[in-house]
């Protein structure tokens, strides 16, 4: 699995309207050949700046099938106009990753 890591500046005052595009662009990731998630986080500090995860099961379903399909023409048509600047998009390996498990006392409370 490969996550590509999206960093988006938007031009101030067009965070809503980013928002409300990418909420409908998380549709033509998701199906899209290889794709098995998509999330979309704002920085608290920098709140025109966006960080897209999506994660791919190969590199060349990002890079040749999805840059290369309409589903890509309609995200740059539909986010496009609200970048700041073209974003900086990198592929990351996860190397150590690790989560929290709910206690088992609490689940049983449930």
């Amino acid at each position: 699995m490969i996550k590509e890591l999206a960093e988006i500046d938007i031009k101030p005052g067009q965070e809503q309207a980013f928002e409300a595009a990418a909420a409908i662009a998380r549709d033509l990731f998701l199906g899209s050949k290889g794709c098995i998630a998509f999330r979309l986080h704002r920085s608290i500090e920098q709140p025109s700046r966006y960080r897209m995860f999506v994660e791919w099961e190969t590199i060349e379903d990002h890079m040749i099938e999805f840059r290369n399909s309409d589903a890509f023409l309609e995200w740059r048509r539909l986010c496009g106009p609200h970048f700041q600047s073209p974003p900086r998009v990198e592929h990351l390996l996860i190397i150590v990753e690790g989560h929290n498990e709910p206690a088992a006392d609490s689940i049983a409370a449930e």
